[in-house]
């Protein structure tokens, strides 16, 4: 903005035509700073290599402005990066020491990033230096990696070549869509290994392939494998087993297991009542010790196809109250509703109202509602034949008694009774909340109260998806190419890395100083928090702008920022990153 300035003004800055710009700094310093720090620029630069002739910022520091808009701006898409270069160049060329021109991250540049860092041979050279560094770094404990997928659809062609494919999904099964499967590191949820395939992908195989990027970056052994039943395909745990790491996770109700359930919820049962059952026991929010689980183990010899030598596994047989409460809930929710479509099928005669005629047609609808509803043995129905008859006179005209008559008569089957099988449900509502673990852990590695704990832990895996698609938002994409949608997933987990080493470094000096942050909750501005996510830090440095006083010819007079907040240099102390990385902006007097 030029502006004209006043006669007083003049005199004291000596220009009489000035420009005058302002930048958005919000989060952006921190981001890059943070990035900086976990040596993202560096890594890119190692493993992606430069090409002769390139010219500009290197693939590491374009990465790094590229994720600083994203994280700040929650806008993946290319064109947006150049525009938002032109709007802080002053900005990133000082938080970057680099000379930033906008068509550094035009998008023809940012293409081919995408398509560099799609490549496995650079792609996994970059992950497992990132997590060999932020394990060494930050101290963390290689012990638990918590595997999963999840689906990202998108408005995309379906091709036989494509990534988007139809599959099973429960964002938009009318989409099709890619598979993204993760390796987080407990307990940041940090991801350590991506790979993004085809939608239509089961997840059973692609444990493996994970697993294996994961060993050498991580470089120890006895590694804990968590994740949902789709891991404990046999030969998943075999894999696991032949390299001395362990595995945790559930067994789905199929095949061999579906059928040894019911023996096994029958033991817990009766180990329940003579107070057999190990007792699991953890504090709620409120401060209340409360029951968790509660089960018994026991062991079994597994041995996979092709396996010479087999292993010993337990298994672990567990109720959850919590769960066994949802469960019975939900089991009177469905007899209630097949209880009132039962009635409907035979309403009272009246006008509009359709009537069975036909004893199969009956028995069919009752089966068909009883299906529906997942109560089948569960309730019993009583029905009657009603006949009804009416004369009619034959032909034309008033009756008589010598004219012939016709007798009609009008059948409907009609539900007398509906009564619920009381003995079965209640042996039902029994076995609710109960589910099997397996692990081939010994008992001092990993005892059933530290498996029941441990798994209820697995939501931190979702964390890094709910990021994925919520902060960073991978949906939609707006990228058709293969590569480029691969590179993009990639570029997005190195925001999500972003995300978490911030978070964990934060709470961990709360935590070694017992102390808490106020104003990071804008609906209770004294709300004391000891636990703040990312988000919400990041949020805390939203109004924090730049302003740059130049003259006509480009020189810069004058530099202003707008001051930190007591919280602000509170989160960057604690962060590492001091409050010189906002400062460093600005500038007192340019003729100094």
């Amino acid at each position: 903005m030029r502006m004209q300035l006043s006669q007083q003004a003049e005199e004291l800055l000596g220009q009489s035509d000035l420009v005058i710009i302002t930048e958005r700094v919000d989060d952006v310093a921190l981001l890059i700073g943070q990035m900086i720090t976990m040596g993202l620029p560096e890594v890119l630069d190692r493993h992606i290599p430069r090409h002769w002739k390139q010219r500009g910022l290197s693939w590491g520091w374009t990465a790094v402005i590229g994720l600083a808009h994203i994280l700040t701006e929650g806008d993946h898409r290319k064109v947006a990066v150049e525009v938002y270069i032109k709007g802080m160049h002053h900005t990133l060329s000082r938080l970057t020491a680099q000379v930033i021109q906008p068509l550094d991250c035009s998008d023809d540049r940012l293409s081919h990033l995408l398509t560099h860092l799609s490549k496995p041979k650079y792609w996994h050279q970059i992950e497992r230096d990132l997590h060999a560094r932020s394990i060494e770094v930050h101290a963390l404990p290689p012990e638990v990696i918590r595997c999963d997928a999840t689906t990202v659809s998108g408005a995309h062609e379906v091709t036989a070549e494509g990534l988007l494919q139809f599959g099973h999904s429960k964002d938009d099964p009318t989409r099709p869509q890619i598979k993204v499967m993760m390796g987080s590191l407990d307990p940041l949820g940090m991801p350590l290994a991506t790979d993004v395939l085809s939608g239509e992908r089961a997840d059973d195989g692609l444990y493996l392939a994970l697993m294996e990027r994961i060993r050498p970056g991580v470089q120890t052994t006895g590694l804990l494998f968590v994740g949902d039943c789709k891991l404990s395909a046999l030969e998943t745990r075999a894999s696991i087993v032949g390299h001395h790491d362990v595995y945790l996770s559930p067994l789905p109700l199929t095949g061999a297991t579906a059928e040894a359930m019911a023996a096994w919820i029958s033991e817990g049962v009766a180990r329940g009542e003579t107070g057999e059952l190990v007792r699991v026991f953890r504090t709620n929010d409120r401060g209340h010790e409360v029951l968790t689980a509660e089960g018994y183990e026991c062991e079994r010899t597994c041995c996979a196809k092709g396996r010479h030598e087999g292993w010993t596994e337990r298994v672990m047989v567990v109720r959850s109250p919590l769960q066994a409460h949802h469960q019975a809930a939900g089991l009177d929710k469905r007899l209630r509703h097949a209880e009132t479509a039962l009635a409907a099928l035979t309403p009272p005669r009246g006008r509009g109202k359709r009537q069975i005629t036909e004893e199969a047609t009956l028995v069919e609808a009752i089966d068909l509602v009883l299906k529906a509803h997942r109560v089948e043995g569960l309730l019993s129905v009583v029905w009657e034949k009603q006949v009804e008859q009416h004369t009619q006179y034959l032909g034309r005209g008033r009756g008589s008694a010598s004219r012939p008559k016709r007798v009609i008569e009008h059948t409907r089957y009609h539900l007398t009774h509906i009564a619920r099988q009381e003995d079965t449900i209640a042996g039902l509502r029994q076995r609710c909340g109960w589910k099997a673990f397996v692990t081939n852990a010994r008992q001092k590695r990993l005892s059933l109260e530290d498996a029941v704990l441990c798994y209820r832990h697995e939501y931190r895996v979702e964390r890094v998806f709910n990021r994925l698609k919520s902060r960073l938002h991978i949906a939609p994409l707006f990228v058709k190419l293969n590569d480029h949608i691969e590179g993009l997933t990639y570029l997005l987990t190195l925001g999500v890395r972003v995300l978490t080493v911030t978070e964990f470094v934060l709470r961990r000096s709360l935590e070694q100083d017992q102390a808490t942050l106020p104003g990071l909750h804008l609906e209770n501005k004294r709300k004391m928090t000891g636990t703040p996510t990312a988000e919400r830090l990041l949020q805390a440095f939203a109004g924090v702008s730049l302003t740059i006083i130049q003259s006509a010819a480009g020189e810069e007079i004058l530099r202003r920022m707008t001051p930190l907040s007591g919280v602000q240099e509170a989160i960057l102390h604690r962060l590492g990153l001091g409050i010189n990385l906002y400062r460093q902006l600005e500038i007192q007097n340019m003729g100094s």
